[in-house]
């Protein structure tokens, strides 16, 4: 369940940062930029601050493998 919720979260932060760059200020790509560099340091080094954040929200990981 929570590996669900981190993709769903990072997905609507890339698209709503996408959209808010067409719409708003080019400067949004930065955000972009950010998503995508914490996505690649969390598969190099295992710790995600999403993580963190979820398991302070209450949930917690079921234990299934994801797909």
């Amino acid at each position: 369940m929570m590996t669900r919720v981190k993709h769903a979260v990072a997905g609507t932060f890339i698209l709503a940062s996408l959209l808010l760059s067409i719409y708003v200020n080019q400067n949004w790509l930065w955000f972009t930029a950010f998503v995508g560099a914490n996505l690649l340091q969390s598969s190099i080094t295992n710790w995600c601050l999403m993580d963190i954040i979820l398991r302070k929200l209450g949930l917690r990981d079921s234990g299934k493998t994801c797909c």
